[in-house]
């Protein structure tokens, strides 16, 4: 586990000093991000057939298609949904002044079409974001505190989000207050890896959270961005910090109604059919 944390955060953080500072690559140039993102996942790979050599017997890669497709199809809804719910956050606020024009007082169909765009682009792009849900989900998460639920995901999302903390310093995303930032991105990424640890747990492949993931990406933090950021006079902490209310609502219902532990991980599930 110490050599895939380091692979992870070492090839990560390298290659995005590299890319910027050495290759002058813009902080949303594909070819700076793609690599550094797929990292988790490919020292997943590496730890599983090198080092360890246990495999990928609980590793989720099957699609599961026939008996987890709720769960993609949460996966998939979710996030335009909790866009939903933000929006009508920021709107109660008056942070947001919703262009209601379409037919029957609904946003217009150019609007309409631009979110169903943003969706079909996260399924084709789901196993890029993969590369995050196979390190981090997949292998890490099952793997810290023996697995149990609570601490394991409580860890696995600060990891995450300290993962992340570089883009704030390169340009990907500029706060206006560093630390309160920062706090509010590791609390986002807390509350995402509850539901996306969820997806997976239920599913039992990782491709269910990697959708969600790329939902989360494609279509929930693009809509807010577009639409909240700098309202407030917080920048890009509005709309994530907006989003966190419907998102934590989602987390209190799975916790509250225990949710998270009704069912067995989906490691053992899968060793226990392992002769």
């Amino acid at each position: 586990m110490t050599l895939f944390l380091l692979i992870s955060f070492a090839g990560t953080w390298l290659w995005l000093l590299f890319a910027r500072a050495g290759l002058g690559l813009s902080p949303l140039h594909p070819l700076l991000q793609i690599p550094g993102f797929c990292m988790p996942g490919i020292a997943a790979v590496v730890v599983r057939r090198w080092i360890t050599k246990e495999g990928f017997a609980d590793a989720g890669l099957k699609l599961r298609l026939k008996t987890a497709w709720r769960y993609y199809v949460l996966a998939w809804l979710g996030p335009p949904l909790i866009a939903a719910a933000t929006l009508a956050l920021a709107a109660a606020l008056g942070l947001w002044d919703p262009d209601l024009s379409g037919p029957g007082g609904l946003p217009g169909t150019k609007e309409l079409a631009a979110v169903l765009g943003l969706m079909m682009a996260s399924v084709f792009l789901t196993p890029l974001y993969s590369g995050e849900e196979f390190g981090w989900t997949s292998y890490l998460r099952p793997r810290l505190f023996g697995g149990r639920t609570v601490p394991s995901t409580i860890a696995t999302g600060l990891i995450w989000a300290i993962w992340h903390f570089p883009l704030a310093f390169i340009g990907y995303v500029k706060f206006t207050n560093l630390a309160y930032g920062l706090a509010v991105w590791i609390l986002s990424f807390q509350l995402q890896e509850i539901i996306l640890m969820w997806l997976y747990q239920r599913s039992g492949s990782v491709w269910a959270a990697s959708l969600a993931h790329a939902g989360n990406n494609m279509v929930l933090f693009l809509i807010l961005g577009e639409t909240l950021d700098g309202r407030g006079g917080l920048g890009p902490v509005t709309p994530m910090l907006l989003a966190l209310v419907p998102t934590a609502a989602i987390c209190l219902c799975l916790v509250g109604t225990r949710r998270l532990t009704r069912e067995r991980r989906t490691a053992d599930l899968l060793s226990a059919q392992l002769p």
